[in-house]
């Protein structure tokens, strides 16, 4: 017996590299007529208008959420009464006498500051002392505003203190 050669032969290693190549492309064509057929046998394309309503609506869904607008400061201030000012910021611990503060219309805790007169008690709540912050704890507060206020805390006391005779 003749020993015959082990191995593959070139002519069907040949063969077998041009099948599956054109198998795969004969099926996808096969694929591809049997959707044209189905589909009416008509090649179907879109209308700009419809192409333009589709990238409106990707456009729409993926807009923000919202947007954010910068206010601007205001240019003037507006000049607030010694009540708006006492009322707003003063009396957070002067209704209550928080922190040592004296109680509004408490003549007895007014009655020594009040002696030591109007433009020391101004001085006081534009600098801070003691517990009390520098104008009450609101740096925009203007020195008029402060002084309206003193002397409407001083006067639910008994003072007589008037702001328009304030030296400045």
């Amino acid at each position: 017996m003749a020993k015959k050669e082990e191995g593959y032969s070139g002519s069907i290693f040949g063969q077998l590299m041009m099948a599956i190549p054109g198998t795969i492309i004969g099926f996808t064509l096969l694929i591809a007529l049997f959707a044209y057929f189905l589909s009416g046998g008509t090649a179907k394309t879109e209308a700009p208008a419809v192409v333009e309503a589709a990238a409106a609506k990707v456009a729409e869904s993926v807009k923000p959420v919202a947007e954010v607008e910068v206010a601007k400061e205001e240019a003037a201030h507006v000049e607030k009464s010694g009540e708006e000012v006492v009322k707003a910021v003063c009396s957070m611990c002067h209704a209550a006498g928080l922190m040592q503060a004296p109680k509004i219309g408490d003549s007895g805790q007014w009655g020594p500051r009040i002696a030591q007169g109007y433009e020391t008690l101004v001085k006081h709540a534009v600098e801070g002392i003691r517990s009390m912050p520098a104008r009450g704890g609101n740096a925009e507060l203007t020195d008029n505003e402060v002084a309206g206020a003193v002397a409407y805390m001083a006067n639910q006391a008994g003072a007589k203190f008037d702001p328009a005779t304030l030296k400045k």
